[in-house]
């Protein structure tokens, strides 16, 4: 069978070969024991019920040896053959453009090039799953062959649930991932709901179908960065010959080095996975790989000295780092934490007395004392970052747990009132105040076409259209315009794409509506291909985060989900393409509520209304709700929304003297 017959079988009916477990790409490490006797019956019950009877016997012993052997039952038998990437859209069978532009951003989400751990269907974070496994992707794929622009595809936590009767202005796909009870959001309670099948972490975009690989971190690290040089800078100097201190190149993270490149400083970011430094050497994403600490503290004192922009990659644990700079003086301009601390217990966090491989062992077989292992690590990187914090260094949180777990762990992290963290998460600092409250946000777009000269294209579109804005725009937000002017004229020399064409800046609702106006526009009159458009949920109003998107706001309202909920139910009826709404993302299961949108444009005057209607709404509810929290330059967003929209009228809140209190 061609592609396009295997994508339209679905799961097949006579059972394909047996694959031999490929050591040869990065696996998801396994997961710690939790179910008991009568749990591992019920999983492997669910497991099965994909499958025709006559094939238990079989799939049965397999399963069992999976759920033994790795903790969880992905079903690699069923793996398909073809490569994994994202292929032109008319390449994909199907009734629905819509639905194929769905296929494209799930491939691309499990390309090799692009997901974590592949064959686990995890696309980063260490457990950010796409689907559960390979029989949901298969019957998932078919679904979507099949359908009409008169349905609708529910999505239950990688399981489709199936096609239901709709309408073309209603979402093809309406995805859910770790919707659970409050009681149940434990870090436990992912391990025993999706070891039974039943759910599972989505991440932010993984589970949404809309991660553009490391492409997507690295705008949001470049612009932290710069704009965190900006906060210690005197006199208006650049980042050149300063250093930027940090850790993880799996996933997301891998994209540190090549936004320290991009703001013009040296970078230093610590891996322990040998395999995930290789991955983004061989990538261009980090320019040397040093793992000798002598050796590397003379290549960063060389690389002050003569204010090198150069990244180096660290294979060894980030402990160590912070100890030896300490020990051997070497100043640390900025630093932060890209390790994915949401997930410390499975592979998230490595401790630094114990090797990368024992780890992996210990985490699944003796899971208490890794966990021991783990807090003391933290306690040591704690220690070792005050001592240089004390020094001048300014260090952020970024956003994945590192305090909330040091803090945990009994690590010196706490500040004087022992509620807040003596450091600042990165939003609360950084870009709270500089780019959500404004609207500034993650805007991302993919040329279903596939081709690089699309992508070409959009660039120039996007960055004549923020050009333009720029010319009228407030004060305000001159410094957000010029900032991803500067990127998207980088974007191409910079060498970003890793999977399908796609590209992202942040914009506020104007810009955004202008870009994908624009973008239609051009479709229209076959200048480019059909494009999907999208964001991270890390963003504007996609994301209730108490310690990371939300952090920021100060009302009491940052433990709520409110904005998050409406958001994804608002995008659903003006016009997105598919909508999902996760719990879990950056900072962990249960410590988040997040949604997403695809929208994809194919040049008509509907995907016209629908993208100026959506979009709006998108930005504006968390502008909104931000200025409800007094947020100074929220009020100043959505103030000047309202003038733009007569339609819109927002509860504005009244300032209280503080000496009145």
């Amino acid at each position: 069978m061609n592609f396009q017959d295997l994508i339209k079988q679905g799961i097949p009916t006579e059972l394909p070969q047996k694959k031999e477990y490929d050591l040869t790409i990065n696996h998801a490490p396994k997961r710690k024991e939790i179910l008991s006797d009568d749990e591992k019956k019920l999983a492997l019950r669910n497991a099965l019920r994909y499958f025709d009877a006559k094939h238990h016997p079989i799939l049965l012993e397999e399963f069992k040896e999976e759920l033994e052997k790795y903790g969880r039952i992905y079903m690699y038998r069923f793996r398909p053959e073809y490569k994994m990437y994202a292929r032109p859209i008319e390449e994909y069978p199907g009734n629905s453009t819509q639905a194929k532009s769905i296929m494209l951003m799930i491939q691309n989400n499990l390309d090799y090039a692009v997901a974590q751990h592949p064959h686990e269907l995890i696309t980063y974070g260490g457990n950010g799953a796409v689907f559960q496994n390979w029989a949901q992707y298969l019957l998932t794929m078919q679904y979507l062959s099949e359908m009409t622009d008169e349905q609708t595809l529910v999505m239950y936590s990688g399981h489709p649930m199936g096609l239901f009767p709709s309408n073309i202005n209603a979402p093809r796909v309406v995805v859910t991932n770790g919707m659970m009870i409050p009681n149940y959001s434990k870090p436990d309670d992912w391990e025993k709901f999706n070891a039974l099948g039943v759910s599972q972490y989505g991440q932010m975009t993984a589970g949404s179908y809309m991660y553009i690989g490391p492409q997507g971190i690295v705008h949001g690290t470049t612009i932290t960065v710069l704009n965190g040089g900006r906060k210690i800078a005197k006199n208006g100097e650049d980042l050149a010959g300063k250093l930027f201190v940090t850790s993880g190149l799996g996933g997301m993270s891998g994209a540190q080095p090549k936004a320290g490149n991009i703001a013009g400083c040296i970078t230093v970011c610590a891996e322990v996975n040998e395999k995930a430094v290789h991955t983004r050497h061989s990538q261009g994403w980090v320019d040397e790989v040093i793992s000798d600490l002598d050796e590397l503290v003379n290549r960063v004192k060389k690389a002050k000295e003569n204010k090198e922009i150069v990244s180096i990659a660290f294979l060894g644990n980030i402990v160590s780092i912070w100890e030896k700079f300490d020990k051997e003086n070497v100043y640390v301009d900025l630093g932060s934490d890209q390790t994915s601390l949401h997930n410390p217990w499975a592979g998230g966090y490595y401790p630094v007395s114990i090797s990368f491989e024992e780890a992996n062992e210990m985490m699944a077989k003796n899971p208490d004392k890794f966990k021991e292992l783990v807090q003391e690590s933290l306690r040591r990187q704690a220690t070792a970052i005050n001592n240089h914090t004390a020094k001048g260094t300014y260090f952020f949180d970024y956003g994945n747990a590192f305090l909330l777990e040091a803090s945990r762990a009994g690590a010196d992290v706490m500040a004087d009132n022992n509620i807040d963290f003596k450091y600042p998460s990165y939003v609360q600092d950084i870009m709270g105040p500089m780019c959500f409250d404004y609207g500034f946000g993650p805007f991302r777009w993919v040329c279903a076409s596939g081709k690089p000269e699309d992508l070409a294209k959009t660039d120039e579109i996007a960055c004549a259209v923020l050009e333009e804005i720029k010319k009228h725009s407030p004060i305000e937000i001159q410094q957000q315009l010029a900032d991803n002017i500067r990127w998207i004229k980088g974007a191409q020399e910079n060498r970003l794409v890793v999977g399908s064409q796609a590209r992202i800046l942040y914009a506020d609702a104007e810009g955004r509506i202008k870009i994908a106006e624009a973008f239609n526009q051009a479709i229209e009159k076959g200048i480019i291909g059909p494009v999907v458009l999208g964001r991270d949920h890390h963003d504007v109003s996609g994301t209730d985060s108490p310690y990371r998107e939300t952090s920021n706001i100060y009302d009491g309202s940052r433990f709520t989900a409110d904005m998050a909920i409406h958001n994804v139910i608002g995008d659903s009826f003006r016009g997105a393409t598919w909508v999902s709404i996760h719990n879990g993302g950056g900072v962990g299961w249960g410590e988040v509520i997040n949604g997403g949108f695809g929208m994809f444009l194919d040049g008509s005057k509907e995907a016209s209304k629908r993208l100026k209607s959506m979009l709006f709404w998108d930005v504006n509810n968390g502008i909104a709700r931000r200025s409800w929290a007094r947020n100074e330059e929220a009020v100043f967003a959505i103030k000047r929304a309202m003038e733009v929209e007569p339609l819109l009228k927002v509860t504005l809140p009244n300032l209280v003297d503080d000496s009145l209190l």
